[in-house]
């Protein structure tokens, strides 16, 4: 190899099968890694009834609006309900959460779901919980979620991100 060339590497003829299914894995593992980013750069920011934006403060609903919008070609809506019936969105179970699946509460009696959160791993969620308490990473695993839970759904797979 001449000084300032790099010698060139025939692929695998293995590395051609898997060339799409990791070119997905790929899509979906940045889109989740930019989906995180946006969430944990939020923590501590208060809770706001409507809110949307970094600027005012989020509800539930609108700190998971904030993350994906941008980042899926379905539409997200803007209540825990409705995103918990999103036909475009797969149920999980929850012993297969992976970082990035919104997960669903009952806690007023109201429709399916009237809260979500984001799943972060190792058991934890991030949240926008309620007035008077700021964005934080809860455990999925408190007596109060535990009792709370109705499902989990995940919205971002190769089909609907961007």
């Amino acid at each position: 190899v001449r000084k300032g060339y790099k010698k060139r590497c025939k692929p695998e003829a293995s590395d051609a099968n898997l060339t799409i299914a990791d070119a997905h894995k790929v899509r979906v593992q940045k889109a989740q890694s930019t989906a995180m980013n946006k969430l944990m750069g939020q923590l501590g920011k208060p809770y706001r009834w409507g809110g949307t934006s970094p600027r005012t403060g989020f509800d539930c609903s609108g700190l998971v609006y904030y993350a994906y919008k941008d980042l899926v070609k379905i539409h997200i809506p803007r209540t825990a309900n409705e995103m918990y019936h999103l036909r475009d969105a797969r149920p999980v179970d929850r012993d297969e959460l992976q970082s990035g699946d919104l997960v669903f509460f009952r806690t007023r009696g109201r429709g399916t779901a009237d809260h979500v959160g984001v799943y972060v791993g190792n058991g934890k969620f991030i949240q926008s919980p309620r007035t008077g308490r700021d964005i934080q990473i809860t455990s999925l695993s408190e007596d109060y979620w535990v009792r709370h839970y109705v499902g989990a759904r995940r919205v971002m797979t190769p089909k609907t991100i961007r």
